[in-house]
């Protein structure tokens, strides 16, 4: 008797198709409501185009090049990205003016920098010669050309030069090299965004404005036009955009709005929607109040805090997720409470969106409780 046939190994399907309902998905799945998503694209292009501002959101926050070609579609000029790699797949779909919002360093970098302008509109930032100097040599040997902003510091104690004399310099070590054109300043304050109190953010927002107003003016006196000055965020947007000092800004978390930018007090000027969750699914329910769900640490980010258990489009007032594991999240209910049942599913807000997407290989599109497609989260992992 013959012996039998090998059979194929099967392949992982994916967490769910066009048509399912959610309690069809296989979780732990990153799942998009779309109508939400949709009301925050449309608020902020809205804002940013009354104010006059151009919008180039970042990339970073999403990865995702369906999100940034759906931003392209409402008006943004084009799109931020933080590390040269991860501009890779954008470019590929179509998005063809990316801005590096960061620095690089080392003539790889430069050189896949140098190469990626060949087929697009690429700018980057500096803060020391040597990145000029990396830059122009990987240019040259490839015939290309890059814009080049100048990062300040305006608070965040992170990257950027301190004064104007410094941007001197830069442009000094520029002029010689005609393929890096001065693109302009970029001036962000990271901090800025998370303060909670929304008069103190804004007070906040109003300290790192005049620090740049400050810089463009100073520059202005020594001959110095800056054609763009682009910086902000999704928690000082409002602010950015009535400032008068930013004419591009780069909010990136307002698509999703994650548990930690809920916890900001909103103004009434522009209100964002939770659009993004994890789905995840009791699968033990132990004694002592608790309940186990299969969304841990390899399924969401926790360094800006434990995510939110979403139940009936609001936070849980009875069900907390007290702790991640890697594999496990235990869920705890208050006193007198109900515990979900084994096999049910759970919605979770996470911590920080950032993160978490690059957890994730796709993201799961949901409209009206039924999904609608998935959208492969490209630039996962992408960190060069």
């Amino acid at each position: 008797m013959p012996p039998p046939l090998p059979t194929l190994l099967p392949t992982l399907p994916p967490a769910a198709h066009a048509g399912d309902t959610l309690a069809a998905i296989d979780t732990p799945a990153l799942l998009l409501d779309l109508d939400a998503f949709e009301r925050n694209l449309d608020a902020m292009q809205a804002a940013a185009s009354a104010a006059g501002v151009a919008l180039r959101p970042h990339a970073k926050a999403h990865k995702t090049p369906a999100i940034a070609l759906a931003q392209l579609q409402r008006g943004a000029v084009g799109i931020c990205c933080q590390k040269v790699s991860e501009a890779l797949p954008f470019l590929q779909a179509g998005v063809a003016d990316i801005h590096i919002s960061n620095q690089t360093v080392g003539l790889p970098k430069a050189m896949l920098l140098a190469q990626l302008s060949l087929h697009g509109r690429f700018s980057v930032c500096v803060d020391a010669v040597q990145q000029v100097a990396d830059l122009a040599a990987a240019t040259a040997a490839l015939a290309s050309r890059l814009a080049v902003f100048i990062e300040i510091d305006i608070g965040q104690g992170r990257c950027g030069v301190a004064d104007a004399p410094a941007v001197l310099r830069l442009l000094d070590a520029l002029a010689p090299h005609p393929q890096l054109r001065f693109g302009g300043l970029q001036a962000y304050q990271g901090g800025v965004q998370h303060v909670r109190g929304h008069a103190q953010r804004r007070d906040a927002a109003a300290r790192a404005a005049e620090r740049t107003a400050a810089m463009v003016a100073a520059l202005a006196a020594a001959g110095v036009a800056c054609p763009v000055v682009t910086g902000g965020g999704s928690g000082s947007v409002e602010f950015d955009l009535a400032s008068g000092v930013y004419t591009e800004l780069q909010p990136g978390s307002y698509v999703f709005m994650d548990a930690d930018y809920g916890r900001n007090e909103a103004g009434a000027a522009l209100r964002l929607d939770h659009s993004l969750f994890v789905a995840s699914t009791v699968m033990s329910v132990g004694g002592g109040g608790r309940c186990i769900l299969d969304a841990g640490l390899k399924s969401l980010a926790v360094d800006s805090g434990l995510p939110l258990v979403w139940q009936a489009g609001a936070p849980s007032s009875t069900l907390t997720y007290a702790a991640a594991n890697d594999e496990h999240g235990i869920v705890r209910a208050a006193d007198g409470a109900g515990l979900p049942a084994l096999g049910s599913q759970l919605l979770l807000v996470p911590g920080h969106c950032d993160p978490t997407l690059n957890l994730h290989d796709a993201l799961v599109a949901v409209r009206g409780g039924v999904v609608q497609d998935l959208w492969p989260v490209a630039a996962r992992g992408l960190s060069r």
